[in-house]
């Protein structure tokens, strides 16, 4: 799991220009969910960067969905982005 982590925090890194970066997964959180997926996360992205807060917060959030994308398709169910 650790390494999943890893593998989303160097391909925002990859893809965004930032600062520092902090994924937390918070799956544990929704396992009493009606639509919870031990094999999906629920994931926090604590970012800080000059180049997403020169943007709308849509904008941001768009980047980084969009650097996400192929693992929103099998990994991820949810993501909470945070620009700090």
């Amino acid at each position: 799991m650790n390494d999943y982590l890893k593998i989303i925090e160097e391909k925002v890194k990859k893809n965004i220009k930032l600062e520092n970066i902090a994924v937390i997964n918070n799956s544990h959180k929704h396992t009493r969910h009606k639509f919870f997926d031990k094999n999906k996360y629920h994931l926090c992205l604590e970012i800080k960067s000059k180049y997403l807060s020169s943007m709308s917060k849509i904008d941001a959030q768009r980047v980084v969905m969009k650097a996400l994308k192929e693992e929103f398709k099998e990994k991820i169910h949810a993501l909470e982005i945070k620009l700090i």
